[in-house]
């Protein structure tokens, strides 16, 4: 599967979608080069599990635990960047927290695949162009698990754009922008309606898992 990514606040809605379908045991591996997005998509995961405290990058302290509200997975953060081999993920004893928690790693892709049956890889990748902030998120998944979820994960986060481009369409109707609505529906020339519409999930390419 393949997303469109346009800013950082679609960045944090695709992760918070992604956590509503997350449980104990669950792995997710991020890859992407320096500011590519990877933590932006951890906080949004962090963020729909309801856990206390900011997310940030835990590049020093490499792994940090944010507990999460009643009933959800905490979530262990990762970020691999600084280390060498599995041996090192190993050292960290991961495995003491993941069968109730979510474990997420940045830099992650060779180091910790080896924890789980099953994982859900996600590439973050950045355009050429540096004024383009849109992002291409390609998802591998991993195991019968993420395999039957990734469809899911796709249609709630169209619907979760839908709103959200409703809700701003609708805080900006004032004034001249309140003339492209006639009778309480868009006009089919409607700026406004284009960006409702517009889905930010493209279809998977033809003979990939991604």
């Amino acid at each position: 599967m393949r997303l469109l990514v346009p800013t950082a606040e679609v960045m944090h809605t695709v992760g918070r979608e992604l956590a509503g379908l997350t449980r104990g045991g669950d792995l997710v591996i991020l890859v992407g080069e320096l500011g590519a997005g990877k933590t932006q998509l951890a906080q949004g995961i962090g963020q729909g599990l309801g856990v206390a405290g900011p997310v940030t990058s835990p590049t020093f302290v490499i792994a940090r635990i944010h507990r999460a509200g009643a009933g959800r997975p905490d979530l262990v953060h990762v970020d691999a960047y600084r280390l060498g081999s599995a041996g090192e993920i190993d050292d960290l004893d991961l495995e003491a927290e993941m069968a109730t928690a979510v474990t997420v790693v940045e830099w992650g892709r060779g180091f910790v695949e080896h924890l789980s049956d099953h994982w859900l890889a996600i590439e973050i990748r950045r355009s050429d162009d540096v004024d383009d902030e849109t992002r291409e998120v390609v998802i591998e998944a991993v195991g019968e698990r993420w395999a039957n979820l990734v469809p899911d994960w796709e249609r709630l986060v169209n619907e979760a754009m839908g709103r959200d481009a409703a809700a701003d369409r609708d805080a900006s109707l004032d004034g001249n922008e309140a003339e492209d609505w006639v009778g309480g529906e868009p006009r089919e020339d409607s700026q406004d309606q284009n960006l409702a519409e517009e889905s930010v999930v493209d279809q998977p390419r033809e003979g990939s898992v991604q």
